[in-house]
């Protein structure tokens, strides 16, 4: 039977006691008590061997005056109940010890001398076959899967390979999870690098909420067959989307593609995609549509290929430390010049490749210059290029950030010749809409949005991807979600909107004017907006009601897109949700259930 006891701290554990506590863990019987720290270091290295012989778990949790209730032991071995738990454990110097035969082992001890947060409790796992808040005899459901490669080689990360199945030990923080790794030990991962274990997540065909265009080009990618598929998320959230690439091949190497909604039964009791079949779950529908077509318009084959996400910090430690030495960076190759100085090519302790941006001194103040990082730092989101830290002790001042390898959309553009189809121009349009509808959702205007402040980086079945960058002019809405501008403050005219260029009040909707500008740049391929005009006839002509013409090429419902982000009354403007909606959706009409037409003459995209 379970012992409980209370001791005070200057009492510790003879060997008398260590070796009856070893035996007890070895039998499936265990106690709980408080333990010092120099006994936690103790029993770390005493029991570690023993725990995960037995398949054991342990965890500490701060003795803030909470007392363990009885103990109870049955065939399914030991559980302890506290009478009140926090649902964080915090690191303290004297600690409770937990022992749940039949659990798997976790080194919590390593997490714990790091004054780290533990998230993985006694009194919060869930049992995996649902019998009460325990379950009887099973495993608890704490268990995570890789799903991508990660290898950071910094202290305090753990390295892992796609498949490699780790312990969650503490999942308190959004972006990080300290995990256990059977050969690795334990560290912190990406979260975004993970999924819990039998989770949809965790699926090959699973790819999370994307855009429908970038779920056509995943399926098409490297000359897939017939039947390659994936599933995405959809709004609202209930639902599903399948996803087939359904070529037939031949000679007019014409590629076509079918996306089925998938939707739940009321209550979230099944799947189905057609009522004449539904499903238990998702897995169950796509095991079933595997064997055999049921109706669709073929039966899958492969899970369509996932794109590696960003990771969210340069590491685990510079999520809040973010103020990094410079010496930890190398500049590599000059990729440009700008009005605020130099853009780099660099790696963070020649690991992580990133570009840096100097600042040529005197350009702002420090607090301006954290203040606007602050803002950076905050905003996540995979069409948002991403800060990782800046370098203000000493001059010039760094900001470190994602590195885009083909450099600004307006170079890029440029540079093309006319090659990217309509397609790919479309599909550009509306990545850039997705992360301004990030910036939308939480009043944040931009103020800069223009060819050249959207990066362009790899590209995914022959289009490229691009990312809003440079937030530099960055500024949170408050009040009447207005900004005023500082007097005597520079703006780019072609790029602004009326309100904003003469009276210095930026909004959303000034934003959205500039969208409509980036649009045209664009369609061009980084043609100047108003050619032949200087800025102060671009402000009398616009006063007067003119608007540029129709580009060549542009499909006549683009422009019309153009003309109403240029409406005079902001408040007419589209939002950029509307935007997004609009150029994902462009290649898409909405037919009744769940069969859009096909999608012809992608083979540019496959070059």
């Amino acid at each position: 039977m379970g012992q409980c006891f209370s001791r005070s701290d200057d009492q510790e554990l003879d060997d008398d006691e260590v070796a009856a506590m070893e035996k007890e863990f070895s039998n499936g019987t265990g106690r709980a008590m408080p333990l010092s720290q120099a006994e936690l270091d103790r029993f770390g290295q005493r029991f570690t061997a023993q725990m995960n012989k037995n398949n054991a778990m342990y965890a500490y949790q701060h003795n803030g005056g909470s007392r363990l209730g009885s103990s109870k032991t049955s065939n399914a071995g030991l559980m302890y109940h506290v009478d009140s738990s926090p649902s964080v454990f915090e690191h303290n110097a004297q600690a409770m010890l937990y022992h749940q035969p039949g659990s798997s082992a976790g080194a919590m001890a390593a997490h714990n001398a790091k004054s780290a947060t533990l998230g993985t409790t006694p009194s919060s796992l869930e049992s995996s076959n649902g019998g009460g808040r325990y379950g009887r005899n099973r495993e608890p459901v704490n268990k995570v899967v890789a799903i991508y490669d990660y290898n950071n080689r910094v202290e305090g990360d753990i390295n892992f390979k796609k498949g490699d199945i780790m312990i969650l030990m503490d999942n308190s923080n959004n972006d990080w999870w300290f995990v256990e790794h059977k050969k690795n030990g334990v560290g912190y991962a990406p979260r975004n690098f993970l999924a819990r274990l039998d989770s949809l997540e965790s699926e090959e065909w699973y790819a999370g909420k994307i855009q429908r265009t970038l779920a056509e080009k995943l399926v098409f990618a490297h000359n897939l067959p017939r039947g390659t598929f994936l599933i995405r998320k959809r709004e609202p959230p209930s639902e599903y989307a399948l996803t087939i690439n359904d070529s037939k091949g031949g000679e007019n190497n014409t590629y076509e593609v079918k996306h089925y909604k998938i939707r739940p039964l009321d209550g979230g009791t099944g799947f189905y995609i057609t009522t004449r079949k539904i499903f238990p779950t998702i897995r169950d529908l796509v095991d079933y549509y595997t064997r055999e077509s049921g109706g669709l318009c073929s039966r899958l084959t492969f899970p369509a290929p996932k794109i590696a996400p960003v990771r969210p910090d340069l590491c685990h430690d510079t999520q809040k430390n973010w103020e990094i030495p410079r010496e930890e960076l190398q500049l590599q190759r000059k990729l440009g010049d700008g009005n605020f100085g130099e853009v780099w090519l660099g790696t963070w302790r020649s690991v992580v490749q990133v570009a840096i941006k100097t600042m040529k001194p005197g350009t702002m103040s420090i607090e301006a210059f954290l203040a606007e990082a602050h803002i950076m730092k905050q905003c996540n989101h995979p069409k948002l290029v991403r800060l990782y830290a800046v370098c203000t002790l000493g001059d010039p001042f760094y900001i470190v950030t994602e590195y885009m390898k083909n450099g600004s959309l307006q170079q890029y553009l440029r540079n093309d010749d006319h090659t990217l189809g309509t397609q790919a121009l479309v599909d550009m349009c509306a990545q850039v809409a997705s992360g301004m509808m990030y910036l939308e959702s939480r009043k944040l205007v931009h103020r800069d949005l223009a060819a050249r402040n959207v990066l362009v980086g790899e590209k995914i079945a022959g289009v490229p991807e691009v990312k809003v960058a440079d937030f530099g002019l960055a500024r949170k809405l408050v009040g009447e979600n207005i900004y005023e501008a500082q007097t005597g403050a520079k703006f780019p005219i072609k790029w602004t909107a009326p309100e904003a260029a003469t009276y210095g009040n930026f909004t959303v909707k000034s934003d959205v004017w500039s969208y409509g500008i980036l649009l045209y740049e664009i369609f061009t391929f980084g043609h100047t907006p108003y050619p032949g005009m200087h800025n102060r006839e671009v402000i009398e002509q616009l006063e007067q009601g003119y608007r540029m013409s129709r580009p060549q090429g542009c499909p006549e419902p683009i422009y019309e897109e153009m003309l109403k982000c240029w409406d005079r009354n902001a408040d007419k403007r589209p939002t950029f949700e509307y935007l997004y909606t609009f150029f994902d959706d462009y290649f898409v009409s909405c037919q009744p259930n769940y069969v859009p037409p096909s999608v012809q003459s992608l083979d540019v995209m496959m070059h």
